[in-house]
């Protein structure tokens, strides 16, 4: 009984989601506002939509792609570092244990713990496990810290071209005369769809996530659309 309610309280949370929910809300962002800004900039100088529709598509596929590189390249060179602070932390303990003894048991004194209780609980998580016991409470990095680079990959690409999709059909099928319009009254619909459902799946406050995405959207059409009126004239 104990220990289902244990599970039950942590599944209560949602830090577990964080690594991919980020790759994934930041990819949907990027592929709504970026092809709709690109529509948009494009459709304030262009008379057709055969122009905006090429724009969009290049940079829906452009961007997935390069979102996804850049999210497997910055994650990789974050479990980079991860991995080398973990290979000085084996020589250290191997070097110096009792060093790093007393380090971790000054890490739980200034966490609250009396003396004589922090060095106690030193003692046996090393006896247990050393070097788990420092990547964990010295380096600060655990199963949720750490991201997978092929995960987070996939979640950024795919993301973006979903998002990205999404403006790209308001391109296609919106009448040409009011596209711009149509294209930014769409976004700030979809952007307020993936605040509520980000903000949802983390478990967040809900109407301080839609403002954030909303806003910071709309800014960026409105500077697009501005470039694109000036090129245009």
């Amino acid at each position: 009984m104990a220990k289902r309610a244990i599970d039950n309280y942590l599944d209560s949370h949602y830090i577990n989601r964080s690594n991919w929910l980020r790759a994934a809300v930041l990819g949907a962002n990027d592929g709504i506002i970026s092809i709709s800004s690109l529509a948009i900039g494009v459709a304030a100088a262009s008379a057709s939509r055969q122009p905006i529709v090429l724009a969009a598509v290049a940079g829906l596929v452009a961007g997935a792609l390069s979102m996804a590189a850049g999210e497997y390249v910055s994650v990789s060179s974050q479990t980079d570092i991860e991995h080398a602070d973990i290979e000085r932390e084996k020589a250290e303990l191997a070097e110096m244990p009792e060093e790093e003894l007393y380090m971790l048991a000054q890490i739980y004194e200034r966490r609250g713990l009396q003396k004589e209780t922090a060095m106690q609980v030193a003692r046996e998580l090393t006896a247990r496990d050393a070097l788990g016991a420092h990547v964990r409470d010295e380096l600060g990095i655990n199963e949720i810290s750490q991201a997978n680079p092929i995960q987070a990959a996939l979640a950024s690409g795919a993301s973006f071209t979903v998002g990205g999709m999404l403006p790209m059909l308001v391109v296609l099928f919106s009448p040409l005369n009011s596209i711009e319009y149509w294209i930014y009254g769409f976004t700030i619909f979809f952007l307020f769809l993936l605040g509520a459902t980000a903000a949802k799946t983390g478990g967040s406050e809900i109407f301080k996530a839609v403002i954030r995405i909303t806003v910071w959207g709309t800014l960026a059409m409105l500077v697009s659309a501005f470039v694109g009126y000036l090129f245009g004239a």
